[in-house]
């Protein structure tokens, strides 16, 4: 009896690269949670500061995208296309991510005064 020798893809190659492409998908979710939480700040024209969940959104999607980055280098030459467009998606994301990080800690934006305009003059 003859043997057929057959060549097989190992998905230990194209695994990590799904798993980037996971994580920077997480990553694009955790970001807009966390510009969804934004009216978290304001209650009654007073400043609240940034809610536990806009921290917790604020410090996963780095570490996602960062993950996402990790992988994606570690994915096996198969494809190349493949892994340079999820490298800068996630690069991309990862700029946003740390700019909003930057911002919840940042201080009130209305300068201590809570609201302005005419919302504090009708207080």
């Amino acid at each position: 009896m003859e043997t057929m020798n057959r060549t097989t893809t190992t998905p230990a190659r194209t695994g990590p690269l799904v798993a980037a492409v996971v994580l920077t998908v997480v990553s694009a979710g955790l970001l807009a949670a966390h510009f969804s939480f934004d009216g978290d700040t304001y209650q009654n024209c007073r400043y609240l500061g940034p809610s536990t969940r806009m921290y917790v959104t604020a410090w996963a999607g780095p570490l996602c995208g960062v993950a996402a980055l990790v992988l994606a280098a570690r994915s096996g030459p198969r494809r190349p296309g493949g892994r340079a467009a999820v490298v800068c998606v996630a690069a991309l994301l990862l700029l946003a991510q740390l700019a909003a990080l930057y911002w919840v800690y940042g201080s009130d934006p209305a300068g201590g005064a809570d609201c302005s305009g005419l919302a504090a003059l009708a207080r």
